[in-house]
């Protein structure tokens, strides 16, 4: 399975960043950024599911374009084909492939690729962190000293919004938006920033990313301090140090 989910996970990088760079027209497809569904990230959906479904036909499903197909197994596939789908249709090069497989309820195996950046996370439960072959960690920085990410994900309520982010601002060094939870997430591990904040994220947004910060040395968590699990919702990924300290402002 680990072949498999690197294969997969690479080959349909490799295909979106030809079609990004091939095609003159992708600013056409754009509306608002929480609202692109482009024909490419159909072509990556189906292009994986087909892949799964060829190797492990009895395996569950759970993909952004798809939706669920659960058919009984202890494995879960959780895809989003192509993460940064307003990045994309932009003419930005911040987006990726994320791809987990989760056993029961625990997640087993992660992957994430910024083809553009030639970028390739992977994450083992037990077995730590990797970016493009190259064990990672995450750094050991306190919020005062922290340069954090975030996403607004699904959540429609700016003033709120506004007012826990200006709160982190004031404690951080910097606040910064990237526009894709692959590359947030990776980043994270690597430790070029020091934690990641969502609001309303669904569970293929951050899956891969998950088992990577965790692996890494981070630590994942809703608002409330309770462990990701594959639901929607707000989280957040530290490097652990700074954890309670962001909690304990936006709870």
């Amino acid at each position: 399975m680990d072949n498999f989910i690197i294969k997969i996970t690479k080959n349909t990088g490799d295909e979106l960043l030809s079609w990004f760079k091939e095609d003159e027209n992708l600013s056409s497809l754009r509306k608002g950024s929480k609202d692109v569904v482009t024909d490419y990230d159909k072509k990556a959906d189906e292009m994986i599911i087909k892949e799964i479904e060829s190797a492990y036909p009895h395996h569950n499903l759970l993909t952004e374009e798809s939706g669920e197909k659960n058919k009984g197994s202890e494995y879960t596939w959780i895809v989003d084909s192509l993460d940064g789908s307003g990045n994309f249709a932009n003419g930005n090069p911040l987006f990726s492939v994320c791809i987990a497989l989760m056993k029961n309820e625990e997640l087993v195996l992660g992957a994430t690729y910024a083809p553009f950046l030639d970028e390739f996370y992977f994450a083992k439960k037990g077995e730590g962190a990797f970016l493009n072959g190259e064990k990672i960690s995450v750094t050991s920085n306190e919020l005062k000293s922290s340069y954090l990410v975030f996403c607004d994900g699904g959540e429609k309520d700016k003033e709120m919004l506004s007012s826990k982010l200006s709160s982190l601002f004031k404690e951080a060094v910097d606040l910064r938006k990237i526009g894709s939870a692959g590359v947030e997430t990776g980043w994270l591990a690597s430790g070029r920033v020091d934690g990641f904040i969502v609001f309303q994220a669904d569970p293929w947004d951050l899956a891969s990313g998950a088992l990577i910060v965790r692996e890494a040395g981070g630590f994942v968590s809703d608002f409330e301090g309770f462990p990701w699990e594959a639901k929607r919702g707000d989280f957040i990924f530290s490097n652990s140090i700074n954890h309670n300290q962001i909690k304990s402002i936006l709870s």
